[in-house]
């Protein structure tokens, strides 16, 4: 009876592993979607920095420039929800060959604006205020989501193409999708700046543009096995 059972036992794992094993007919392919488009909005990550040898008087001053800063800010018409203080600290610095100490004093505001027509106007304003150092300007769209679901379908579809012209010539067909990895990836325009921005006209009546913003683009990688039919 035991070597019934053990009989039956090998039997069910040699089945079970040749079930396991068994391959199952498939193309690997890889398709690309790419969607452009002009941002609709910049984020500004703006520092006031201020140093000196009184740890007191930094603080006052750097508070009455980021005071300064921020009703320039509520005074160009941002919405109160578009930007808000993101770090704020005051460090001590000792220098070792003078053997004294200093303090370093910093605020960092970050804006989001809406409407790019007044990206020039608000930066000039913000250095005039005592913004002295930008840390960040990054060309955004609020339509991400919806690019990067466009992106990815236009992968898909090329994958798709690429698997069917592929077994075409075999005599098979393309069936379903077995496995999907995407690979999407967004690319944000840097600021160019052709001149430094003048208040002045030039001779022909126009003010000089100094900024070429570039487009988003998101590009979606998607490699996919389909199984044949």
């Amino acid at each position: 009876m035991k070597k019934v059972v053990l009989f039956l036992t090998i039997m069910f794992m040699t089945m079970s592993y040749g079930q396991e094993t068994k391959q199952i007919p498939q193309i690997n392919v890889n398709g690309e979607g790419k969607v452009k488009v002009a941002p609709d909005q910049v984020c500004i990550s703006a520092t006031v920095e201020t140093k000196g040898n009184n740890a007191k008087d930094v603080k006052k001053q750097n508070d009455e420039k980021i005071d300064a800063v921020l009703k320039f800010i509520k005074k160009s018409n941002v919405p109160t929800a578009d930007f808000k203080t993101k770090q704020v600290a005051l460090n001590p610095q000792y220098d070792y060959e003078k053997k004294k100490t200093s303090y370093n004093a910093t605020q960092t505001i970050e804006i989001v604006l809406k409407d790019l027509s007044k990206y020039d106007e608000l930066m000039e304003g913000l250095v005039q205020q005592g913004i002295n150092r930008i840390d960040r300007v990054s060309f955004e769209t609020s339509k991400l989501a919806q690019i990067e679901t466009e992106a990815r379908k236009l992968a898909i579809k090329e994958a798709k193409l690429k698997a069917e012209d592929y077994v075409s010539v075999l005599g098979q067909k393309v069936g379903k999708a077995y496995t999907i990895s995407d690979n999407t990836q967004v690319y944000r325009p840097q600021p160019m700046y052709a001149a430094m921005k003048s208040m002045a006209m030039d001779s022909a009546g126009a003010s000089n543009e100094t900024l070429a913003i570039g487009e988003i683009e998101v590009i979606a990688n998607v490699s996919v096995s389909f199984i044949l039919d």
